[in-house]
């Protein structure tokens, strides 16, 4: 079966630099993925070669099946994408905002969708008519998110999903992504909180300096050990 997103040997060269060195990895349908890795491992690298706006020095990335150099568009189509801090505009409103992208993106949506995709994400009613430059941090993230969920892609990248947010918003947004992926998106995730990724992934890698060094899987149910990953994280970092 063709696996959603696969990086095969991937490898990434910038500025004579080896950002990313012989990567390879699969991410089932309905699995969440974590790429575990401190500040300059290649995480948020490996998340463009896969969205076509980095090309691979060496290997290949993988959507559907498809090499994305080979169809960028076609990549791009299947995914939904949430950086860390997300372009939204800061003298429109939230609603203002999710239309407009949504309108780029060719997927309208009407008002009641637009309130039932930032209830999900615990956006407040009386913000929703705000503009954002009044917003906090973590109100914008959760414009980001909402966004990202009317999307309706069968792909769903994160990067640092959860920063800007607090602990119970943190804890709810890892509940929204388990649910997404019980519907069956597919969810690659980069963060550099290990507690994170073990609480929400099915598995975790560990990359450093470009390279996947660790991999860590969930067994029978439960979640993956956060110390035996912070150990690892932390070995790693130091060596």
């Amino acid at each position: 079966m063709t696996s959603p997103l696969e990086a095969k040997s991937l490898s990434l060269v910038r500025e004579g630099n080896a950002v990313l060195d012989g990567v390879s990895f699969t991410v089932a349908r309905g699995e969440i993925f974590a790429l575990l890795g401190g500040n300059g491992a290649g995480k948020s690298s490996t998340l463009l070669t896969f969205l076509g706006f980095l090309k691979p020095s060496g290997g290949e990335v993988l959507v559907n099946g498809q090499s994305v150099t080979g169809d960028v568009a076609a990549a791009r189509g299947a995914i939904a994408y949430l950086p860390e801090a997300a372009s939204l505009y800061g003298h429109m409103t939230a609603y203002e905002n999710l239309d407009y992208f949504l309108d780029l993106a060719g997927k309208p949506a009407g008002r009641a969708d637009l309130d039932a995709a930032l209830d999900r994400v615990a956006l407040p009613a009386e913000a929703r008519t705000r503009r954002l430059r009044s917003y906090s941090k973590g109100m914008r993230q959760k414009t980001a998110i909402a966004l990202a969920l009317l999307r309706e892609t069968p792909i769903l990248l994160l990067d640092e999903p959860t920063s800007g947010l607090d602990p119970v918003a943190i804890d709810e947004f890892h509940d929204l992504v388990k649910a997404l992926a019980g519907g069956g998106q597919t969810v690659l995730m980069v963060t550099h909180d290990v507690y994170g990724a073990c609480q929400v992934a099915d598995r975790v890698g560990l990359l450093r300096g470009g390279k996947l060094v660790g991999s860590f899987s969930a067994a029978n149910g439960e979640r993956i050990d956060t110390e035996t990953v912070h150990a690892a994280f932390a070995e790693r970092q130091a060596a």
